[in-house]
């Protein structure tokens, strides 16, 4: 187990059970968000969620008195419980650990960890010494919500219990899981509710912050005969796994002894925290305007981002490169790509599915592109391994569909324009990653032509030029074009928009960090020499930061310092300067491309810009790497704590663009014919 963490409302650890459920909470043990629980179940993976078992109130009675394990907020900011005077030591390797020391002497130890492909969480505790009668007593807060809302005291509310020998299970309202808990403890029903319950980060984001939990019963143990085991999940799949005579120690083990082993093979805690948004889906998508549907029980999607976000296309895309490519896991790559190809229509895949199964979301003008530039790659590295097999097929007819429906015009004016470059964009729309929108005010529209859509878009067009040459000229055309339209001589970088609002001739010159990824972060770069190391040294100079780089420099109109404040103040500041760490990876491929990819120059580069961000996982969700952060020092981490695209680019300069190997550019326009790359 890695060594204690200091103790923080701040830090925050996270287990997630690969179906996109979780566990998560603080150091400290206080819940601060809504989402903090202890069994957060996906009802249809990996959506649906809903939280079942909040939290708990957890005491020791020993003959030198009794001992608080626990602490609660409740309003207005009282802390309910002494656990953190009792915190002796903290970890979150290999899963969350306490150790308290108690004032008699007593040291107890708790564990927190979540099976993975199950929704089940495990919770222990154990005496380390000295070895004397201490009784522990512990009382769970149910509720039974879907994971965004928050809960209220009601008559609804069934407290009734069903008791086993070995398992206590409660089904608190119609048409939500029933709650299980398999214990070797006594259980006392005693039901009660607690009121006001406060969550501080819900109050500082604007939002309800209040709410009434559920108390059945408590549990007891008598720690003095060894580890006590609570082992929560939903009734359904207590009455599947549960049924056949085992004893809770005995799972408990199990469990423990089978995550430690699959923990310890991960090389790195990058690669630990990578396989967090790796989940399995079983949903069947419906199709939409003659698309596919989705085959139940088959498939794997990336989750953008705990607590609060699902599975977005232009997230799972870019965090794949790092997720699974950089990481080998080349199977679960393809179960990803082709569970997304099978949703496209129009030549678009979905920006996001909702949570509650409405129709996907398709409002993604990028999302799409870099499904190309990851099943490109994808296909590049199984070749490399030899591991490409036949249905892949399916890839290239993907992308090929992607191509044919840009070119010709899709949804919300995409289209390839008479210069080979793409527009695209409408108003009221938001198309592009900086896509905050407040009621009907899109905060950065960016119609037009905006730079690292056509970065994107030459790139998937010299991709597809590996399978067909129809479309070399198009990509020739595009990249002359490109360079002619984008750079701006006067101010030395590249407009961020050009034909803003598809008025031909007019740019939008603010310095935004979008034009990275026409030298970094893609397959090819869309320019080079001395305007390129141009870009690059502005980027440095007035966007970069040690978490990444800022979406707005400071001295633009609208620049917002920090994200902060109720929800339109943080959307609107969204892309208006917060700094965003996954810009980190297309910036830093950037850097080390201009300076010729030496050896010498990726060490440097690992030094000056990995290594800080590194660091910042102990900083906020541990071992993973936040969303954003504020755009000024300190730069205090914001948004989600656990954020797949974060974690996916710190892992490819890591284990592709930083490693010690001189990878040889690719050429600037003409592709090498490879008909070979799809299986035909």
């Amino acid at each position: 187990m890695n060594s204690p963490a200091p103790l923080s409302l701040t830090r925050e650890w996270l287990e997630a059970d690969g179906l996109g459920g979780f566990a998560s909470g603080t150091a400290s043990g206080i819940r601060t968000r809504r989402y903090h629980s202890l069994l957060l179940v996906a009802t249809r993976p990996p959506t649906g969620r809903l939280v079942l078992v909040n939290g708990l109130d957890a005491w020791v009675e020993t003959p030198g008195g009794k001992f608080s394990l626990s602490s609660q907020c409740y309003s207005p900011g009282i802390i309910g419980g002494d656990r953190a005077q009792h915190i002796e030591a903290f970890g979150w390797e290999p899963w969350p650990h306490w150790i308290f020391k108690l004032e008699d002497g007593t040291r107890i130890e708790q564990e927190i960890l979540v099976a993975k492909g199950a929704p089940m969480t495990c919770i222990s505790w154990k005496i380390l010494g000295p070895q004397r009668a201490a009784n522990l007593f512990v009382r769970p807060f149910v509720s039974g919500r879907d994971y965004h809302s928050l809960h209220k005291a009601n008559p609804a509310f069934r407290f009734d219990a069903e008791v086993k020998p070995t398992q206590v299970s409660w089904a608190p309202y119609t048409g939500v899981p029933g709650i299980a808990a398999f214990t070797n403890g006594k259980y006392s029903h005693q039901p009660v509710w607690y009121y006001n319950f406060r969550y501080e980060e819900e109050q500082a984001r604007g939002l309800d912050c209040e709410e009434d939990l559920a108390a059945p019963g408590v549990f007891k143990w008598d720690l003095a005969r060894g580890r006590a085991a609570l082992i929560f999940s939903t009734k359904d799949h207590a009455a599947t796994k549960w049924s056949g005579g085992q004893l809770p120690l005995e799972l408990l083990n199990q469990v423990r002894e089978s995550e430690q082993k699959r923990r310890e093979s991960f090389p790195s805690r990058l690669e630990a925290s990578a396989d967090s948004y790796i989940v399995q889906h079983s949903r069947s998508t419906p199709p939409v305007s003659g698309g596919q549907s989705t085959p139940n029980g088959r498939g794997k999607t990336i989750i953008a981002g705990y607590p609060w976000f699902t599975d977005w296309g232009r997230d799972t895309f870019i965090a794949l490169r790092g997720l699974c490519l950089a990481t080998g896991r080349l199977d679960d790559a393809r179960d990803i790509l082709l569970a997304w190809s099978n949703t496209a229509t129009e030549g678009m895949l979905p920006n996001r599915f909702p949570d509650q199964g409405e129709q996907p979301e398709f409002n993604s003008v990028d999302a799409s592109l870099w499904f190309v530039v990851a099943a490109f790659e994808y296909l590049q590295t199984a070749r490399k391994r030899q591991q490409v097999r036949q249905d892949e097929v399916a890839l290239g007819r993907a992308i090929e569909g992607i191509i044919n429906g840009y070119a010709q015009g899709t949804r919300y004016g995409i289209r390839m324009d008479d210069d080979g470059l793409l527009s695209c964009g409408q108003p009221g729309t938001q198309l592009t990653w900086m896509d905050a929108k407040v009621g009907d005010w899109v905060v950065t529209p960016r119609i037009g032509k905006p730079v690292e859509i056509q970065a994107l878009w030459l790139n998937a067009l010299w991709i597809a030029n590996h399978f067909t040459s129809r479309w070399e000229h198009r990509l020739t055309q595009g990249m002359r074009t490109f360079e002619e339209r984008f750079w701006n001589d006067n101010l030395g970088f590249l407009n961020d928009v050009v034909d803003v609002d598809h008025q031909a001739g007019t740019i939008d010159p603010s310095l935004r960090p979008n034009q990275i990824l026409a030298i970094g972060g893609l397959p090819i770069a869309l320019i080079e020499g001395e305007a390129a190391r141009l870009v690059v040294e502005t980027v440095e100079r007035l966007l970069l930061t040690p978490l990444g780089l800022r979406s707005l420099a400071q001295q633009e109109q609208g620049y917002v310092p920090q994200y902060c404040g109720g929800v339109a103040q943080r959307d609107g500041a969204y892309h208006l300067g917060t700094v965003w760490p996954w810009l980190l990876g297309p910036f830093v491929e950037a850097w080390v491309r201009v300076r010729g990819g030496t050896n010498e120059v990726k060490r440097i580069a690992r030094k000056r810009f990995l290594r800080p961000l590194l660091q910042h996982m102990e900083e906020a969700g541990l071992g993973h790497i936040s969303e954003i952060s504020d755009a000024e020092a300190p730069h205090a981490p914001r948004g989600c704590p656990f954020q797949a695209w974060s974690v996916g680019e710190a892992l490819r300069l890591d284990r592709i663009i930083l490693t010690e190997t001189v990878i040889q550019r690719p050429a600037k326009t003409k592709a090498k014919q490879r008909r070979d790359l799809v299986p035909a």
